[in-house]
C-alpha cells in the first residue's frame, strides 16, 4: 500500500501502467523527488482519493463502502479526464495502427476494421451516457440538489460490460497474422495496444463500480438525511412548539432512552429509578409536549439536539 509520504517517482517506477492515471488526475511528469502528498497538493488533487484509486488499481483494495474521506469532486474530474483521453486519443491511435497494417481491399481486413468501429461506437455510447446523465447528476448532488427520477442504482443497472466486441476483435486479429514480417510486426504492435486498452478499460470500470458508485451513494444518503433534518426543523418551527425549556434534565434523559428503543424497565435500570417514576416522567413529557408516540418523540429529540440524526434509523 502506497502512502502520502512515498515519493511519486517510486510509485511510477514500480507501476509504469499508472502513468495515464497520473495524467487523468492532472498531475504531470517532472516531479523530481517530491512526495505523493506534495504533488497532489501542488495540483489541487485530494491526496487520500488519489491514493485510494492507485492502491485499488495495484492491490485491489475495495473497502470503500463506508469511506467518507473520499472526495467525490476529485473522482469526478478524474473520470471525466479519463474519458477524454480514451475517446480523443486512445481509440483513434489504435484505429490508425490497425489501418496501417490491414489491407483495405481485403474482405477480412475490412471485417476487422468494422469490428473495431463497432467497438468504438459502443464505448462512445457508454461514456457519453455517463457524461450526459451520471456526471451532471453528481454535480447536482455536490450542489445540494437531487433528481427525483434518477439515482446511482439506476446507473449501476445500466453499467454493462463493454468487452464482448473487443474479445471478438482480438480473436479476429490473432487469426489474421500475415506472412509478411514487416506487416506482422505492425499487427502485433496494434494487438498489444488492444490488450493494454482492455486492461485500462477494466480498471476504469472497476474504479467506477467500487469507488465512485459507493461515494455517490453516500452523497445521496447524506442529502436525504439533510433533507429530513430540514423538514423536521421546519415542521417544528411552524408548530410553534418550543417546550424544551419546560422539561427537566431527567425528562430529557427519559426521552433519549425512549428514542434508543428502551422499555420502561430498561430505562428504570439505566437511570437508577423505579418503573413507576419512569411512567410518571413519560406522562409529564406527553402533557408538556403534547406528543404521545415514540415517532413524535424521536422527531422532537432530533430537532432539539437530544440525539444525533445519524444514530436514528429513519
Amino acid at each position: 500500500m502506497y502512502e502520502a509520504s512515498d515519493k511519486m517517482v517510486t510509485l511510477m517506477r514500480d507501476n509504469y501502467h499508472l502513468l495515464q492515471t497520473l495524467e487523468s488526475f492532472g498531475i504531470h511528469l517532472g516531479f523530481g523527488d517530491k512526495t505523493v502528498k506534495e504533488m497532489c497538493e501542488e495540483n489541487n488533487v485530494d491526496t487520500y482519493t488519489f491514493l485510494a484509486v492507485v492502491n485499488y488499481t495495484i492491490n485491489g483494495h475495495t473497502d470503500f463502502n463506508d469511506d467518507a474521506q473520499l472526495d467525490v469532486r476529485t473522482l469526478l474530474h478524474y473520470l471525466e479526464a479519463s474519458h477524454t483521453y480514451f475517446l480523443d486519443y486512445q481509440l483513434p491511435t489504435i484505429r490508425k495502427k490497425l489501418g496501417d497494417c490491414l489491407d483495405s481491399d481485403n474482405a477480412l481486413g475490412q471485417l476487422i476494421m468494422k469490428f473495431f468501429d463497432d467497438y468504438a461506437r459502443e464505448i462512445q455510447r457508454h461514456m457519453q451516457y455517463e457524461e450526459k446523465t451520471l456526471f451532471p447528476y453528481v454535480e447536482a448532488l455536490l450542489n445540494g440538489e437531487a433528481k427525483k427520477n434518477y439515482n446511482v442504482d439506476t446507473f449501476s443497472k445500466h453499467h454493462e460490460s463493454t468487452d464482448r466486441v473487443l474479445i471478438e476483435l482480438k480473436l479476429m486479429v490473432i487469426k489474421y497474422l500475415p506472412s509478411d514480417g514487416k506487416t506482422n510486426n505492425k499487427l502485433m504492435a496494434a494487438l498489444y495496444d488492444i490488450y493494454n486498452n482492455e486492461e485500462w478499460l477494466r480498471n476504469h470500470a472497476n474504479v467506477e463500480d467500487h469507488i465512485f458508485t459507493p461515494a455517490i451513494r453516500r452523497l445521496e444518503n447524506q442529502l436525504k438525511q439533510d433533507k429530513v433534518t430540514r423538514n423536521i426543523s421546519t415542521m417544528v418551527n411552524k408548530s410553534g412548539n418550543d417546550n424544551n425549556d419546560m422539561l427537566s434534565d431527567r425528562e430529557r434523559e427519559v426521552i433519549v432512552s425512549l428514542v434508543q428503543g428502551m422499555a420502561n424497565k430498561e430505562i428504570a435500570d439505566h437511570l437508577c429509578i423505579s418503573v413507576n417514576t419512569v411512567i410518571t416522567h413519560r406522562r409529564n413529557i406527553a402533557r408538556k409536549l403534547q406528543i404521545h408516540s415514540p415517532a413524535g418523540l424521536t422527531v422532537y429529540a432530533i430537532v432539539n439536539g437530544l440525539v444525533d440524526i445519524s444514530s436514528v434509523k429513519l
